[in-house]
């Protein structure tokens, strides 16, 4: 075949993009185990940081996950377990909370502390330039934030990106969520000097303040659903805990 025909041209990058084709699709079998194990430990280290967890030097995070989350389960908004749902951890949780209320499956980590048990919850919303998530690790009152993690994927830096540093997560611990008669109250996020007279609250970044008010939203709609296991803790009632109360969704 004549090597400066259009024909032998057209056929050679035809084979070549076949074969570059081949080579990278099992390049990606091959590789795909491996990202999908790295993925799965990065969200069980997100999952721990909430709790106040890290890895100490040689320290496994699948084994230090399984040591402090001695269960997970699914809920939904009337705080009954769903019998037939997905594992907690495979839960789409960006994509619930754009469900209403009612409808969503809510996962539940259960974590044993130094401090005690843990009960973590995780949350989804929008900051300013792409999304934003993390988990909220609750003491056994179900009320009273003992740690939170927050990520991002796009936020700028020095700016709404401030919010996965640890000098913003740490105003959350210690804070309540419900109000005395168990209803919701949420988690503020606000300026200096603007600090409501009532209800927990926390500074808002400096020069990121559509991030914030993104982290007050998320907060408020991924942690609103769970108010009657919250308030069944609180009130040490074990209704969303009970097999008794186990429900198919």
């Amino acid at each position: 075949m004549n090597k400066q025909s259009n024909s032998y041209t057209v056929i050679y990058s035809v084979v070549l993009v076949l074969v570059v084709g081949v080579v990278l699709s099992l390049v990606y079998q091959a590789l795909r185990p491996r990202q999908e194990e790295n993925i799965a430990n990065d969200t069980k280290r997100q999952i721990l940081a909430a709790a106040l967890i890290s890895p100490q030097s040689g320290e496994s995070i699948g084994e230090l996950f399984d040591r402090h989350i001695t269960d997970s389960f699914v809920i939904n908004s009337e705080g009954k377990r769903v019998a037939d749902a997905p594992s907690a951890f495979d839960i789409d949780v960006a994509s619930e909370v754009k469900k209403p209320a009612d409808q969503r499956l809510l996962p539940i980590f259960e974590c044993s502390t130094t401090a005690g048990r843990k009960y973590i919850v995780p949350v989804a919303g929008s900051g300013l330039w792409g999304p934003i998530w993390g988990y909220i690790a609750l003491d056994a009152n179900g009320n009273t934030i003992y740690g939170a993690y927050f990520a991002h994927q796009g936020e700028t830096p020095g700016l709404g990106a401030e919010i996965e540093k640890p000098a913003f997560q740490k105003q959350f611990e210690g804070k309540d969520i419900l109000n005395s008669d168990g209803s919701f109250a949420g988690i503020a996020v606000v300026k200096n000097g603007q600090e409501p007279q009532n209800g927990a609250y926390v500074h808002a970044i400096s020069g990121g303040t559509i991030t914030s008010q993104g982290v007050q939203k998320m907060l408020y709609s991924s942690l609103e659903p769970y108010t009657p296991f919250f308030d069944s803790l609180n009130n040490n009632t074990g209704a969303a805990t009970d097999p008794s109360n186990n429900t198919a969704r």
